[in-house]
C-alpha cells in the first residue's frame, strides 16, 4: 500500500476495463474509521478500485474525526469550520496522489460518503469539481462555510446521489431537504432519495445508490 497523505485500505478492480479504472473514495462519519464504509467494497462494481481513507484526528477511546463537533448547554452545535476546510484540502490532495500512485483515471472519480463524510464530499466537489465525478452523499448535508463555489459551468459533468433517514435523531431530514435546492441553484439536478431509518443506510438505500452508481458508468 502506498504512503499517502491519509492512512487508507484499498480493494483494487477486478473486473478490466478499457483504459485506467475509476475510484471510489469511501469517507467515514464522525467517531468511525476506514473499515466502517469498507463493509461496502465487496459489492460494489467490480471495475472500481475502491479505497477507503481514514480522518486525520484521531478520538478517544478509539475513531477518527475529519473534524471536531461539540454541544453547548443548550443542545447547540458547532463544528469546527476551520479543521473542516484542512480536512477537505486534504481529501482533495490525497485524490491527486490516489490517482497517481495507483494509476486510476482522474476523471472519474466517485466520493461515496457518510454524515461529516458526505459533508466533506460536498465540500471537496463543490470546491474542487475537477476533481470528482460523481458523489454519492449519505446521511449528510452541504456546509456552505467549508464550501467555495466556482462558477456554475464548472458543475456541468458532477452527478449527485443524495439518500437520508426521516428519522434521523443526529443530522434531522431538514438539513437533507435543503441540498436539492440548493445544488439547483448552482446548476446541479438532484433529487433526495428518503428512507425510514434513523441515522444509518436502509439495505433498499444501499441497491438504490448502486444501481444509480452503475448507470453514471
Amino acid at each position: 500500500m502506498a504512503n499517502l497523505s491519509l492512512e487508507h485500505i484499498i480493494q483494487k478492480p477486478t473486473k478490466e476495463v478499457s483504459g485506467k479504472s475509476p475510484l471510489i473514495l469511501l469517507l467515514h462519519g464522525y467517531g468511525s474509521d476506514e473499515n466502517d464504509l469498507f463493509s461496502f467494497a465487496e459489492e460494489l462494481p467490480k471495475e472500481y478500485c475502491i479505497i477507503s481513507a481514514r480522518a486525520p484526528y484521531p478520538m478517544q477511546p478509539y475513531g477518527n474525526a475529519w473534524y471536531a463537533i461539540s454541544i453547548d448547554y443548550n443542545g447547540v452545535k458547532t463544528s469546527d469550520n476551520e479543521k473542516a476546510r484542512a480536512s477537505r484540502d486534504l481529501i482533495a490532495t490525497f485524490i491527486d496522489e490516489a490517482v497517481k500512485a495507483y494509476d486510476l483515471d482522474p476523471f472519474n472519480v466517485t466520493l461515496l460518503g457518510f454524515s461529516q463524510g458526505t459533508i466533506l464530499s460536498y465540500g471537496v466537489a463543490l470546491t474542487y469539481p475537477e476533481k470528482v465525478k460523481n458523489i454519492i452523499g449519505l446521511s449528510g448535508y452541504i456546509n456552505e462555510e467549508i464550501v467555495e463555489l466556482q462558477s456554475n459551468t464548472a458543475y456541468a459533468h458532477l452527478n449527485i446521489y443524495n439518500s437520508h433517514g426521516t428519522v434521523d435523531q443526529v443530522i434531522p431530514i431538514e438539513a437533507a431537504r435543503k441540498t436539492p435546492p440548493y445544488l439547483k441553484e448552482i446548476g446541479i439536478e438532484s433529487t433526495l432519495s428518503e428512507f425510514p431509518v434513523g441515522h444509518g443506510v436502509h439495505p433498499t438505500n444501499f441497491y438504490e445508490f448502486k444501481e444509480w452508481l452503475v448507470k453514471q458508468s
